[in-house]
């Protein structure tokens, strides 16, 4: 009798594990970072510098898009963002067909059409990659648009920070992630907005 107890006692246990086990597997998987909700992004058009080209961001919608603010001449943070989407890019495999990295100039005076490329050639950084330029006043516009700081002292001194907005093919803001995140979380997030299309 105690014999049957225990292995009934151990057949719950097990059934269980299997129903929070189960329960864990068909949960919807989740964006990780600061969720944005689901406003349309601030749309706007500036120069990509690798084409040469106008670039209005809601001509990417049907895309998925990480927009970041960057700088060429920039020492520690948007080396380390430019190499987190090169990556990303390749941990996407044929998703990154439809993910466009997007960088928005934080210092319209260096960022020369040269230095573009070069930061863009020295990240391996070509397909679905643009690099947005254009005169400060309406660069201003859309940095405020993002809440992006962007101060010069002189034309040496870029301050910003290192947001990542991961906008959905609808073009809606959903997360914002930092170049801080982890690339595994990056990708998964990339890759859920692909797939909800």
């Amino acid at each position: 009798m105690f014999a049957q107890a225990k292995l009934w006692m151990a057949a719950v246990a097990w059934l269980l594990a299997m129903g929070v086990l189960v329960a864990a597997c068909s949960a919807p998987a989740r964006l990780v970072g600061t969720e944005l909700g689901n406003a349309m992004a601030p749309d706007f058009t500036l120069t990509d510098t690798l084409t040469g080209q106008p670039l209005t961001l809601s001509t990417l919608r049907g895309n998925v898009v990480a927009l970041a603010f960057l700088y060429t001449h920039c020492p520690d943070t948007c080396p380390l963002t430019a190499e987190r989407f090169r990556e990303a890019q390749k941990a996407l495999g044929a998703d990154r067909a439809r993910v466009h990295f997007v960088a928005v100039s934080v210092d319209p005076v260096n960022d020369t059409p040269e230095s573009v490329r070069s930061f863009s050639a020295d990240h391996r950084l070509e397909t679905n990659w643009h690099y947005l330029v254009g005169e400060r006043a309406r660069l201003e516009a859309v940095w405020a648009l993002y809440g992006v700081g962007a101060f010069s002292n002189g034309t040496v001194l870029v301050s910003h920070n290192d947001a990542i907005f991961l906008i959905d093919a609808h073009g809606r803001e959903r997360v914002l992630v930092h170049t801080s995140t982890p690339l595994e979380d990056l990708t998964n997030n990339l890759r859920l907005l692909v797939r909800e299309q």
